[in-house]
C-alpha cells in the first residue's frame, strides 16, 4: 500500500502549483481522499477532501476559492490545484485516504511533498 505525494516546490506569492497523490495497493475509488498540511513545528491542518466519485468537496476556509481538490479513479490519483499561493501556504503537504466499510474504519497516509511560497 502506498500513497505518494508529489508536485511540491518553490513558488512565488500569487503563483500556482498542482500536487498529485498516486495511490497503489488498495481500492482507491472506494476511499474519500484528503489533503492535509503541516507548517514546520506546528500541528496538522485539514485542507480539503473529496468523496468517492468526486461529486462532493470540502475545504478549510483559508484555502476556499484558491485550492481545488479532484480525483481520477482511472489513474488512482488525487490532485490539489493550488492557485494564488500565499507565504502562509508554506508547509509539508500530505495526502490520506479514509473509508468506513461494514463498520470497519480504514485509511492510509502518504509521504509529504514540500511547498514553499516565497519571493
Amino acid at each position: 500500500v502506498q500513497l505518494q505525494a508529489s508536485g511540491g516546490g518553490l513558488v512565488q506569492p500569487g503563483g500556482s502549483l498542482r500536487l498529485s497523490c498516486k495511490a497503489s495497493g488498495f481500492a482507491f475509488s472506494t476511499y474519500w481522499m484528503y489533503w492535509i498540511r503541516q507548517v514546520n513545528g506546528k500541528g496538522l491542518e485539514f485542507i480539503a477532501t473529496i468523496n468517492t466519485g468526486g461529486s462532493m468537496t470540502y475545504y478549510v476556509d483559508s484555502v476556499q476559492g484558491r485550492f481545488t481538490i479532484s480525483r481520477d479513479d482511472a489513474k488512482n490519483t488525487t490532485y490539489l490545484q493550488m492557485n494564488t499561493l500565499k507565504p502562509e501556504d508554506t508547509a509539508f503537504y500530505y495526502c490520506a485516504s479514509l473509508r468506513i466499510a461494514r463498520s470497519v474504519l480504514s485509511g492510509y497516509w502518504g509521504k509529504e511533498t514540500q511547498v514553499t511560497v516565497s519571493s
